[in-house]
């Protein structure tokens, strides 16, 4: 069973599904159940469970199964956890994150910025000379901002992922 405690996990959850999405997972009855079942089990609104659920299947955290009821035609999903798939699941959330922090790494190294000294407002060093390097905001009059600072950390933190 998964660990809900480790804050990876924990965090990667509370992103996709926000604080009910865990109180869902951490209330859910065994086996397959029902919308409504899990939504009288956790104390969490039924259409809040059902867009959790969803979010769940799609991102292969839980199993769906429908069920047609032969009298009525009415349709049943049933509902069961699967969170055996969850290490997948943090291995691509931690690419896609290493690819933008390697495309914002990219855009930091190749462009020279100007900020306002007010902080309206971070622009390309081509849309400052454009507005004769005043703020288009307030008027004041933009300054170089020296982003070695940030290029460094973008670089410590994509190591640091890289390396784990």
């Amino acid at each position: 069973m998964i660990d809900l405690n480790d804050p990876v996990v924990r965090g990667y959850l509370i992103q996709l599904l926000g604080e009910e999405g865990i109180t869902i997972i951490e209330n859910m009855p065994e086996g397959e159940v029902t919308d409504e079942e899990i939504a009288e089990a956790t104390g969490v609104l039924l259409n809040i469970v059902r867009r959790n659920l969803f979010i769940m299947n799609e991102n292969k955290l839980a199993i769906c199964r429908r069920e047609r009821d032969s009298s009525s035609g009415w349709l049943t999903y049933l509902w069961q956890l699967d969170l055996d798939d969850i290490d997948t699941q943090l291995t691509k959330e931690k690419k896609k994150l290493v690819k933008n922090l390697q495309a914002r790494l990219d855009f930091e190294e190749d462009n020279v910025f100007y900020v306002c000294p007010e902080g309206c407002i971070r622009i390309l060093f081509n849309n400052a000379a454009d507005c004769h390097f005043l703020c288009p905001v307030c008027g004041e009059d933009l300054t170089f901002q020296e982003n070695t600072e940030m290029v460094d950390t973008l670089k410590e933190r994509l190591t640091a992922l890289q390396e784990s």
